[in-house]
């Protein structure tokens, strides 16, 4: 009764911080989707002790699942966004779903590692698809003056997902098997395909008919944007060689290629967003085997510290967009370039003295503040990118950006596992060669930071120009 109590208490105040009913469906839809994939690479890494087990695997193999997976939804990025930009959006999140989880639970029958490694490969091309039509629909969903919070809490279901991976998908492979924890989320994406088919209305393109606070799809006039109110007051001018003057749809995917890549803040936001998706991934594939055997934890006290880091991750991601959001309306423009530079920051410094400690007591606070800085770095960062490139863009220019993410969550997993292979002295089963490996792996985290600081100079105008081309 108290926790039904707690429950519907807890619906209300998201539903009321998101807006309104019409925005809570849209968002949590939204958020499963990120859920359900998170929460699979989250069950690779929780599971990660039986796949070494049951099929033999090395530290570097056991990274390639993840590997091979972001690589191949880095190559199919490219088409997913040419379809994003000229297709019924909603409708394509619901294919790729169907596809994921026939790979899901094919690679749930996998008997060896040459089984599985082809069953991942098609489940990243599928999970290709939510990047692109994610940042599509949440910039015609929202307004910029608040995409950085929304942001955040749609982030947040790749968190809970992540902790459901962790948890669930740790707990299923121990008491049962890993496959069947691979069947369960094959299950969960056919169960959300029928929810997006149900309550997630396709957008029109350009934010005409976006959902506002407080009120049903379709009703509400356009908010004041204090971005553009500041460009104004500041005066700052687009670039005029930059403002599009033919219609995006005609472009092919190399113009488009060419032209986010001539955005220089969108460069920076790409290159920082690839580093600390790197760091991210290489934790989620190896932070259950580093914790285990660094502390020798128990599965029920293990489960516990990772509700309790998942916790701080998750007050970090809906903190970080609601910060830089109300620091931009206090007309700090480049909020959302400096709040994910010093979230890097923190982070990295946190986590250093929490992977030299051999006190449990003394990690866990750090590792909680740790996850929570980086993860305020991802709301802040996606909401830039979208306040940078023309909306006709959106689609393309998230799967461009997509194939860099992907690259670097492909390469993470099986650099963090050679690294610990090379550096555990022999000893395979050792925490020291993952704790070496994380360390050296911080390094990209604090040149993301630094990258970012770099951006805010470039970061109005560009805003300016994208204006600028939406407006023609």
């Amino acid at each position: 009764m108290i926790m039904r109590w707690w429950g519907e208490a807890g619906k209300r105040w998201i539903i009321q911080a998101v807006g309104g009913p019409a925005r809570f469906r849209v968002i949590a839809v939204l958020a499963c989707v990120l859920a359900l994939d998170s929460a699979d690479k989250g069950t690779v890494g929780a599971a990660g002790p039986e796949l070494k087990r049951s099929l033999h695997l090395s530290n570097t193999e056991l990274g390639s699942l993840t590997a091979v997976s972001s690589a191949m939804g880095g190559l199919a990025a490219i088409p997913v966004g040419i379809l994003t930009d000229r297709v019924r959006r909603t409708g394509l999140l619901a294919v790729s779903i169907a596809v994921w989880s026939l790979a899901t639970v094919a690679g749930g029958f996998a008997g060896s590692y040459t089984w599985l490694l082809p069953a991942r490969l098609v489940l990243g091309a599928a999970t290709a698809t939510a990047g692109p039509t994610l940042a599509s629909l949440i910039g015609d969903y929202f307004p910029s003056a608040e995409r950085a919070r929304i942001y955040g809490f749609i982030l947040s279901g790749e968190l809970l997902g992540a902790g459901v991976g962790l948890l669930a998908g740790g707990n299923i492979a121990r008491l049962l098997t890993w496959r069947s924890a691979f069947w369960l989320l094959g299950l969960l994406g056919v169960a959300l395909i029928v929810v997006i088919r149900r309550e997630l209305p396709e957008p029109a393109r350009g934010g005409h008919r976006r959902l506002s606070s407080g009120v049903r799809e379709g009703q509400a006039a356009r908010p004041p944007d204090p971005a553009r109110s500041a460009l104004r007051d500041r005066q700052v001018a687009p670039e005029p060689a930059r403002v599009l003057r033919r219609d995006p749809a005609r472009m092919s995917i190399w113009e488009v290629t060419r032209y986010i890549f001539a955005i220089p803040t969108n460069v920076v936001l790409i290159i920082a967003s690839a580093m600390g998706y790197f760091f991210y991934a290489g934790l989620r594939t190896f932070s259950v085997v580093f914790v285990e055997r660094q502390y020798h934890l128990a599965q029920g006290t293990l489960s516990g510290l990772v509700v309790i880091v998942g916790a701080g991750a998750l007050a970090g991601t809906l903190a970080g967009g609601r910060i830089a959001d109300r620091l931009i309306r206090r007309g700090h423009l480049d909020a959302r370039l400096t709040v994910p530079a010093l979230a890097f920051l923190i982070s990295a410094g946190l986590f250093v003295p929490a992977l030299l400690t051999a006190s449990v007591a003394i990690a866990l606070p750090l590792f909680l503040l740790a996850a929570a800085a980086l993860a305020a770095s991802n709301p802040p960062v996606d909401a830039a990118r979208l306040d940078v490139v023309p909306f006709r863009l959106w689609g393309r220019a998230e799967s461009v950006r997509t194939v860099l993410r992907m690259a670097a969550e492909s390469v993470a997993p099986v650099t963090f596992g050679f690294l610990a292979d090379l550096l555990s002295a022999g000893r395979a089963f050792s925490a020291t060669g993952l704790r070496s490996a994380f360390l050296i792996t911080l390094v990209p985290l604090v040149a993301s930071a630094g990258i970012l600081l770099l951006g805010r100079r470039t970061y109005p105008r560009d805003v300016a120009t994208a204006q600028a081309s939406d407006e023609r």
